[in-house]
């Protein structure tokens, strides 16, 4: 378990996005695959997005990727968040293509760049859940 106890809200794994979340316990960045042409895409959408086809496989992705864009959120909108504003959102691209809503690690705000690369890091929030962040790699 994480050394302080986790306060934020924590995502809850759904049917569909269940080996996501188990993958992220394991250490490991796990995407669905079509099993036709080999798109990746995140879970939730039933069809490729490039051959419409339904039959896939979940495979462990590489981590890497870019800074696609990001914010930085000032303004408290949720009571759980008072004491962490301010904070980065981002968006990264991952070497597979899709794109995952996330946060940079080890990274002042001032030196966050898009396009820099990133690789995944693995924050173990509680004993049932981890949480998939990025840092830059440099």
């Amino acid at each position: 378990m994480a050394d302080q106890e986790y306060t934020l809200p924590i995502p809850v794994a759904d049917e569909a996005s269940k080996p996501f979340f188990d993958g992220a316990n394991e250490g490991k960045l796990m995407l669905v695959k079509c099993s036709q042409c080999g798109t990746y895409r995140l879970p939730g959408r039933e069809r490729c997005l490039d051959c419409w086809s339904t039959e896939s496989e979940w495979a462990q992705a590489s981590g890497n990727g870019k800074l696609y864009t990001y914010g930085i959120m000032h303004q408290k909108y949720h009571p759980a968040f008072a004491d962490e504003t301010p904070y980065n959102y981002a968006i990264v691209e991952l070497a597979e293509g899709p794109r995952l809503v996330t946060n940079i690690v080890d990274c002042k705000p001032d030196d966050m760049k898009t396009d820099m690369p990133v690789e995944a890091v693995f924050d173990r929030v509680s004993d049932e859940a981890t949480l998939i962040r990025f840092r830059p790699t440099h």
